[in-house]
């Protein structure tokens, strides 16, 4: 019995010490693991102002400067109505590169340059001074109004996102609302759960209310500006709502019923459209394929010597 005893609390004995030696070991494998990364975040030595310079992108450091430089140039020559006119054109396209009005003209006088140059050199390489001074010439126009083209084209992709995420944001509202939240609350959702030109236009609104602007001059600005028809009802509808006093609720479920009719419709256009569309290539590549198949051995058979 004695020896039974013994050995049971020999065995005992022998499990505490493996675990505390086992604890032991696993603290200072995680103090070691802590001090390893606390070397890896903490022991890198402080960067210097060359070194961040060096980290940025090549455009932000080269190209930004000298364009701003040159847009600051062109900003004293810029009539007012003419960089209002520019402004509101690139909010429609969602400030791109976070361009300015300035920067813009700066950008475009630089592809003018640049486009030029190659107009010149192609000319050169041609050989022909004629060609010289029509790729001067060319290259000029092309590189300062492509730009415009490039920001109208962003405007008009904007656009068509904002439409295409109409309908959605509207049965949203719709939800938040009829659960009891605030048209404020309501259009926080949808910044909060999509992410698209719409909800952009929308926090924009919140920001500007949050900065002490009335909701409905916002909203009224941004239903103008966006250059969208089933926007700009939806936010004179529910400016009406506002002024008149009728439940928003109500509002809100015809606009949505209204958007997803006409989500509808142009589906419906564009399925009927895809018959006209598939016609010039089916004329073009399928047919002249198919009558060489069919045809070609048969025309090989006549035009064989006899």
């Amino acid at each position: 019995m004695m020896p039974l005893l013994a050995l049971v609390v020999g065995l005992g004995i022998f499990i505490v010490f493996i675990g505390f030696s086992r604890n032991a070991a696993s603290a200072a494998s995680t103090a070691d693991i802590v001090a390893q990364r606390l070397q890896v975040y903490g022991g890198e030595k402080p960067l210097t102002m060359e070194e961040v310079e060096l980290q940025r992108p090549f455009s932000e450091r080269a190209l930004r400067p000298m364009i701003e430089k040159l847009g600051a140039l062109l900003s004293r020559s810029t009539p007012q109505e003419a960089r209002k006119k520019l402004l509101n054109e690139l909010d429609l396209a969602g400030r791109p590169g976070n361009l300015t009005p300035e920067d813009f003209g700066a950008v475009r006088i630089v592809a003018a340059a640049v486009m030029a140059a190659v107009g010149l050199l192609l000319g050169l390489v041609l050989g022909s001074p004629l060609y010289a001074v029509l790729g001067l010439a060319g290259g000029t126009v092309i590189g300062y109004f492509l730009p415009q083209l490039w920001l109208r084209q962003k405007v008009n992709d904007r656009r068509r996102e904002i439409q295409k995420g109409l309908p959605d944001a509207m049965d949203l509202l719709v939800i938040a609302v009829d659960a009891g939240l605030g048209f404020d609350a309501a259009l926080a959702r949808v910044v909060e759960k999509y992410k698209n030109a719409l909800s952009d236009e929308f926090a924009k609104v919140l920001r500007e209310v949050s900065l002490g602007r009335p909701r409905l001059e916002a909203m009224d600005e941004m239903g103008r500006s966006s250059g969208v028809e089933d926007l700009h009802n939806f936010i004179q509808a529910i400016i009406q709502s506002e002024q008149f006093g009728t439940g928003i609720g109500k509002i809100l479920r015809i606009q949505a019923d209204e958007m997803r009719r006409k989500r509808r419709q142009r589906a419906q256009e564009l399925a009927a459209q895809a018959t006209l569309k598939m016609l010039l290539p089916m004329v073009g590549c399928i047919f002249p394929t198919l009558w060489i198949v069919l045809l070609g051995p048969a025309a090989l058979i006549l035009m064989a010597p006899r």
